[in-house]
Order: structure tokens, then C-alpha cells, then sequence
């Protein structure tokens, strides 16, 4: 089995924040593949099924972002996935990365961010693959974590169903070619968001 989380906080009050574009993009993927979130289970909302003859469980812990780890670890003690470092992709924010670009990384250090800093704790190892969204920086004396904790502009609303079909896109290469191909093709084309649309 491959597992596919999303990371982000529980709550209509956190949905559409730039800190829960993990989740978003986890459920396109699912939309896509005609999967769905059927039970909660390992402090989150869980389901599994079938993509192109591959066992997938997608995964969004509902333990807030600071304690996802807890979530993760606990599905991967129970379900029939073989080695987290190969079968493993998580889907978070990215601040340093412009609003609609996407990186791929096989593994690495948390980055600043609390949620891949909570799974390596939790795993005891940073060698999961993870897809990063970038969601931009705020322009001037604005604080991070509020920046991240709002909505997107309109102009990023209006951008963001094709940058979620890219990411779906991205998981379905990682499902499909591993993820060195799949980083391969998605650090290479994936481009950011036009910053005039972006900002207006």
C-alpha cells in the first residue's frame, strides 16, 4: 500500500487557510480517482482504494498541524504499507516556495515547518517523500504564521483549481514512476502562479 497525506488543521475555521493546502490537495487526488475519506481513524479522516491497480490509503490528521506525526505514525503501524521511506508522500505548505509552485523532494529536514517536523520526530527519520505547495510570502511587516492561518487572495482563488490539478497530477507521478521521476518532471516544469493575477 502507498499512503498519501495531506497536512493541515481540522475545522471549518482553518478550511480555507494557505496552512491547509495539504488537505486540498489530497482531496483532488481523491476526487480525481474516485476515492474518499469513508472513516476516522488514526486521529484523522482516512480511506483507501484503488488507483490504476495500486492500493492507496489517503490520510488527513485531524491532530493539528503541530502533532501530525501522532496521526501518521499510528496509520503506519496498522496498515499493510511495506517501507515508509518508498510508500510515504506528504502534502504541506510552503512559504518559501511563490504561490503555485510545486517541489518534490524525496526527503529532508522540516523546513520551518511544524507539521514535517512533527513526522520526523514521530518516524524517527526525515526520508519520506513530500510535495510541497507553495503559497508565497506576505508582502511587508506581516506576521508568518497569520499570513499562513488566512485565506488566499482573489487572485490565488482564481488560480488555485488548476495549481490543485497540477499537485494531483504530481502525486499520481510519484504513484506511478517513483519519486525520482516524479521530482524529475515536476521541479522541472512546475512554474509559480503569474504575481499580477496572484496579488490582485
Amino acid at each position: 500500500m502507498k499512503l498519501v497525506v495531506g497536512l493541515g488543521n481540522p475545522g471549518r475555521r482553518y478550511a480555507g487557510t494557505r496552512h491547509n493546502v495539504g488537505f486540498r490537495v489530497v482531496e483532488r487526488f481523491a476526487e480525481r480517482n474516485r476515492l474518499a475519506f469513508t472513516s476516522r481513524k488514526f486521529d484523522g479522516r482516512f480511506g483507501r482504494g484503488d488507483v490504476g491497480g495500486i492500493e492507496v490509503g489517503i490520510l488527513e490528521p485531524e491532530t493539528f498541524m503541530n502533532l501530525s506525526g501522532e496521526s501518521v505514525a499510528a496509520a503506519l503501524r496498522y496498515l499493510p504499507v511495506e517501507d515508509w521511506k518508498q510508500d510515504l508522500l506528504v502534502v504541506s505548505d510552503d512559504v518559501d516556495l511563490p504561490f503555485g509552485k510545486l517541489r518534490m523532494r524525496p526527503g529532508g529536514g522540516a523546513g520551518g515547518h511544524n507539521g514535517l517536523r512533527s513526522l520526523i520526530d514521530h518516524l524517527g527519520g526525515d526520508g519520506f517523500a513530500r510535495l510541497r505547495f507553495g503559497v508565497g510570502r506576505p508582502a511587508g511587516p506581516v506576521d508568518t504564521a497569520g499570513f499562513v492561518l488566512a485565506g488566499f487572495s482573489d487572485g490565488e482563488q482564481k488560480q488555485l483549481g488548476a495549481r490543485l490539478d497540477e499537485a494531483a497530477d504530481a502525486i499520481e507521478a510519484w504513484l506511478f514512476d517513483g519519486v525520482q521521476k516524479a521530482m524529475n518532471r515536476v521541479n522541472r516544469d512546475s512554474k509559480p502562479a503569474r504575481q499580477e493575477d496572484a496579488a490582485s
